[in-house]
Protein backbone atom coordinates (compact mmCIF):
# COMPACT_ATOMS: atom_id res chain seq x y z
CA UNK A 1 0.00 0.00 0.00
CA UNK A 2 1.36 3.44 -0.92
CA UNK A 3 1.92 6.04 1.78
CA UNK A 4 -1.06 8.27 2.63
CA UNK A 5 -1.02 11.96 1.79
CA UNK A 6 -1.60 14.25 4.77
CA UNK A 7 -3.00 17.74 4.30
CA UNK A 8 -1.41 20.47 6.44
CA UNK A 9 -3.03 23.88 6.82
CA UNK A 10 -0.88 26.98 6.33
CA UNK A 11 -0.53 30.26 8.16
CA UNK A 12 -1.09 33.48 6.22
CA UNK A 13 0.85 36.70 6.61
CA UNK A 14 0.39 40.27 5.46
CA UNK A 15 3.02 41.95 3.25
CA UNK A 16 6.35 42.41 4.98
CA UNK A 17 9.30 40.30 6.04
CA UNK A 18 9.54 37.45 3.54
CA UNK A 19 7.60 39.26 0.80
CA UNK A 20 6.14 42.64 -0.08
CA UNK A 21 2.96 40.77 -0.95
CA UNK A 22 0.68 38.47 1.12
CA UNK A 23 2.33 35.11 1.74
CA UNK A 24 1.78 31.67 3.26
CA UNK A 25 4.00 30.08 5.89
CA UNK A 26 4.39 26.82 7.79
CA UNK A 27 7.03 25.69 10.23
CA UNK A 28 9.28 22.98 8.78
CA UNK A 29 8.70 20.55 11.65
CA UNK A 30 5.00 20.18 10.80
CA UNK A 31 6.13 18.66 7.53
CA UNK A 32 8.94 16.53 8.95
CA UNK A 33 6.69 15.19 11.73
CA UNK A 34 4.47 13.79 8.97
CA UNK A 35 7.19 12.66 6.55
CA UNK A 36 9.04 10.86 9.37
CA UNK A 37 6.12 8.41 9.49
CA UNK A 38 6.47 7.67 5.77
CA UNK A 39 3.43 9.77 4.85
CA UNK A 40 3.45 12.51 2.22
CA UNK A 41 2.89 16.06 3.56
CA UNK A 42 0.68 18.22 1.35
CA UNK A 43 0.36 21.96 2.04
CA UNK A 44 -3.10 23.41 1.51
CA UNK A 45 -3.47 27.10 0.58
CA UNK A 46 -6.64 28.84 1.77
CA UNK A 47 -8.78 28.18 -1.29
CA UNK A 48 -12.25 27.34 0.03
CA UNK A 49 -13.40 26.37 -3.45
CA UNK A 50 -10.70 23.66 -3.56
CA UNK A 51 -11.62 21.90 -0.31
CA UNK A 52 -13.35 18.93 -1.93
CA UNK A 53 -10.40 18.49 -4.27
CA UNK A 54 -7.92 18.71 -1.38
CA UNK A 55 -9.82 16.09 0.59
CA UNK A 56 -10.06 13.81 -2.43
CA UNK A 57 -6.25 13.87 -2.55
CA UNK A 58 -5.41 13.39 1.14
CA UNK A 59 -6.30 10.82 3.78
CA UNK A 60 -5.91 12.98 6.89
CA UNK A 61 -5.77 16.65 7.88
CA UNK A 62 -3.53 18.48 10.35
CA UNK A 63 -4.97 21.85 11.41
CA UNK A 64 -1.94 23.79 12.59
CA UNK A 65 -1.47 26.55 15.15
CA UNK A 66 -0.47 30.16 14.69
CA UNK A 67 -0.13 33.54 16.38
CA UNK A 68 -3.80 34.50 16.07
CA UNK A 69 -7.18 33.71 17.63
CA UNK A 70 -10.67 32.66 16.64
CA UNK A 71 -13.25 35.42 16.43
CA UNK A 72 -15.20 35.05 19.71
CA UNK A 73 -18.42 35.61 17.78
CA UNK A 74 -17.94 32.10 16.37
CA UNK A 75 -18.67 30.63 19.80
CA UNK A 76 -21.37 33.10 20.78
CA UNK A 77 -19.35 35.60 22.81
CA UNK A 78 -20.83 39.08 22.94
CA UNK A 79 -17.50 40.86 23.40
CA UNK A 80 -13.90 40.45 22.27
CA UNK A 81 -10.97 40.58 24.68
CA UNK A 82 -8.42 43.31 23.73
CA UNK A 83 -5.70 40.65 23.31
CA UNK A 84 -7.61 38.79 20.59
CA UNK A 85 -6.30 39.06 17.03
CA UNK A 86 -7.97 37.27 14.14
CA UNK A 87 -7.15 36.01 10.65
CA UNK A 88 -10.59 35.70 9.10
CA UNK A 89 -9.56 34.20 5.76
CA UNK A 90 -7.49 31.50 7.43
CA UNK A 91 -10.24 30.70 9.93
CA UNK A 92 -12.90 30.54 7.20
CA UNK A 93 -10.79 27.99 5.32
CA UNK A 94 -9.84 25.89 8.34
CA UNK A 95 -13.43 25.88 9.61
CA UNK A 96 -14.74 24.70 6.25
CA UNK A 97 -12.12 22.00 5.73
CA UNK A 98 -12.57 20.75 9.31
CA UNK A 99 -16.33 20.47 8.81
CA UNK A 100 -15.91 18.60 5.55
CA UNK A 101 -13.23 16.27 6.93
CA UNK A 102 -15.55 15.42 9.83
CA UNK A 103 -18.40 14.71 7.40
CA UNK A 104 -16.11 12.24 5.65
CA UNK A 105 -14.87 10.79 8.97
CA UNK A 106 -11.36 11.56 7.75
CA UNK A 107 -8.65 11.44 10.44
CA UNK A 108 -8.14 14.89 11.91
CA UNK A 109 -5.43 16.24 14.21
CA UNK A 110 -5.82 19.76 15.62
CA UNK A 111 -2.70 21.37 17.08
CA UNK A 112 -2.76 24.39 19.43
CA UNK A 113 -5.13 26.82 17.68
CA UNK A 114 -6.23 23.86 15.57
CA UNK A 115 -7.52 22.19 18.74
CA UNK A 116 -9.39 25.35 19.69
CA UNK A 117 -10.99 25.57 16.25
CA UNK A 118 -11.93 21.88 16.37
CA UNK A 119 -13.68 22.36 19.71
CA UNK A 120 -15.68 25.34 18.41
CA UNK A 121 -16.63 23.55 15.18
CA UNK A 122 -17.93 20.74 17.40
CA UNK A 123 -20.05 23.20 19.39
CA UNK A 124 -17.72 24.22 22.21
CA UNK A 125 -16.46 27.57 23.52
CA UNK A 126 -13.10 29.10 24.41
CA UNK A 127 -11.47 31.06 27.20
CA UNK A 128 -10.47 34.27 25.44
CA UNK A 129 -7.52 35.12 27.71
CA UNK A 130 -6.34 32.59 30.30
CA UNK A 131 -4.92 35.06 32.88
CA UNK A 132 -8.32 36.74 33.15
CA UNK A 133 -10.27 33.53 33.77
CA UNK A 134 -7.93 31.05 35.49
CA UNK A 135 -6.77 31.88 39.01
CA UNK A 136 -3.03 31.29 39.50
CA UNK A 137 -2.67 30.17 35.89
CA UNK A 138 0.60 28.75 34.64
CA UNK A 139 2.66 30.68 32.10
CA UNK A 140 0.96 29.15 29.08
CA UNK A 141 3.02 31.44 26.85
CA UNK A 142 6.29 30.00 28.10
CA UNK A 143 9.39 32.19 28.20
CA UNK A 144 11.89 29.40 27.51
CA UNK A 145 12.41 28.18 23.92
CA UNK A 146 9.44 26.46 22.33
CA UNK A 147 11.47 23.33 21.60
CA UNK A 148 11.66 22.75 25.36
CA UNK A 149 8.94 21.67 27.77
CA UNK A 150 6.99 24.41 29.51
CA UNK A 151 4.93 22.27 31.89
CA UNK A 152 3.48 18.80 32.32
CA UNK A 153 -0.02 17.65 31.44
CA UNK A 154 -2.07 14.90 33.03
CA UNK A 155 -3.58 12.49 30.51
CA UNK A 156 -7.04 11.18 31.37
CA UNK A 157 -7.29 7.41 31.75
CA UNK A 158 -9.36 5.40 29.27
CA UNK A 159 -9.14 8.01 26.52
CA UNK A 160 -7.76 7.52 23.02
CA UNK A 161 -4.90 9.87 23.87
CA UNK A 162 -4.05 7.70 26.89
CA UNK A 163 -4.01 4.61 24.68
CA UNK A 164 -1.72 6.34 22.18
CA UNK A 165 0.62 8.01 24.67
CA UNK A 166 0.82 4.97 26.98
CA UNK A 167 1.37 7.42 29.84
CA UNK A 168 -0.63 9.50 32.29
CA UNK A 169 1.83 12.41 32.32
CA UNK A 170 3.54 14.20 29.45
CA UNK A 171 6.02 17.06 29.27
CA UNK A 172 4.83 19.60 26.70
CA UNK A 173 5.58 23.05 25.36
CA UNK A 174 3.07 25.87 25.72
CA UNK A 175 2.39 28.79 23.37
CA UNK A 176 -1.18 30.03 23.84
CA UNK A 177 -3.26 32.56 25.74
CA UNK A 178 -6.63 31.03 24.84
CA UNK A 179 -7.94 27.58 25.72
CA UNK A 180 -10.93 25.27 25.50
CA UNK A 181 -13.67 26.31 27.94
CA UNK A 182 -16.83 24.27 27.36
CA UNK A 183 -16.49 21.23 25.12
CA UNK A 184 -18.91 20.43 22.34
CA UNK A 185 -21.49 17.67 22.46
CA UNK A 186 -19.81 14.27 22.59
CA UNK A 187 -16.33 15.80 22.97
CA UNK A 188 -14.13 14.34 25.71
CA UNK A 189 -11.32 16.15 27.52
CA UNK A 190 -8.26 13.89 27.44
CA UNK A 191 -5.59 16.04 29.12
CA UNK A 192 -5.31 18.86 31.65
CA UNK A 193 -2.56 21.24 32.76
CA UNK A 194 -1.84 21.46 36.51
CA UNK A 195 -3.90 24.69 36.70
CA UNK A 196 -6.94 22.96 35.20
CA UNK A 197 -6.60 24.34 31.68
CA UNK A 198 -7.80 21.85 29.05
CA UNK A 199 -4.81 20.54 27.09
CA UNK A 200 -6.42 17.92 24.87
CA UNK A 201 -9.77 16.84 23.45
CA UNK A 202 -11.12 13.99 21.36
CA UNK A 203 -14.45 13.03 19.85
CA UNK A 204 -15.09 9.26 20.01
CA UNK A 205 -17.86 9.27 17.41
CA UNK A 206 -15.18 9.75 14.75
CA UNK A 207 -12.47 7.26 13.79
CA UNK A 208 -9.64 9.67 14.69
CA UNK A 209 -10.49 13.15 15.93
CA UNK A 210 -7.97 14.51 18.43
CA UNK A 211 -6.84 17.97 19.41
CA UNK A 212 -3.86 18.88 21.59
CA UNK A 213 -3.01 22.32 22.92
CA UNK A 214 0.74 21.77 22.73
CA UNK A 215 2.93 21.25 19.65
CA UNK A 216 3.78 17.55 19.21
CA UNK A 217 5.68 18.34 16.00
CA UNK A 218 8.58 19.39 18.28
CA UNK A 219 8.79 15.81 19.63
CA UNK A 220 9.64 16.93 23.16
CA UNK A 221 7.96 13.95 24.84
CA UNK A 222 8.11 10.40 23.46
CA UNK A 223 4.32 10.50 23.22
CA UNK A 224 4.52 13.28 20.63
CA UNK A 225 5.83 10.97 17.93
CA UNK A 226 3.28 8.35 18.96
CA UNK A 227 0.50 10.87 18.30
CA UNK A 228 1.69 11.39 14.73
CA UNK A 229 2.23 7.64 14.28
CA UNK A 230 -1.35 6.90 15.40
CA UNK A 231 -2.75 9.68 13.23
CA UNK A 232 -0.93 8.46 10.12
CA UNK A 233 -1.92 4.87 10.89
CA UNK A 234 -5.56 5.98 10.92
CA UNK A 235 -5.01 7.87 7.66
CA UNK A 236 -3.48 4.75 6.11
CA UNK A 237 -6.56 2.74 7.09
CA UNK A 238 -8.82 5.49 5.72
CA UNK A 239 -6.96 5.49 2.43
Amino acid sequence: MSAPAIGITLDSEEPGGYSKFPWYAVRENYSTAVSRTGALPVMMPHEVGCIDDYLDLVSGVVVTGGAFDLDPALFGAESRHPSVTVKSQRTDFEWAITEEALKRDMPLLGICGGQQLLNVVLGGTLIQHIPDEIHDALAHEQQNPRDEAGHDVAVVNDTELHRIADSTQLSVNSAHHQAVKDVGDGVVVNAYAPDGVVEGIECPRYTFCIGVQWHPEFAIDPADTRIFDAFVSAATAYK
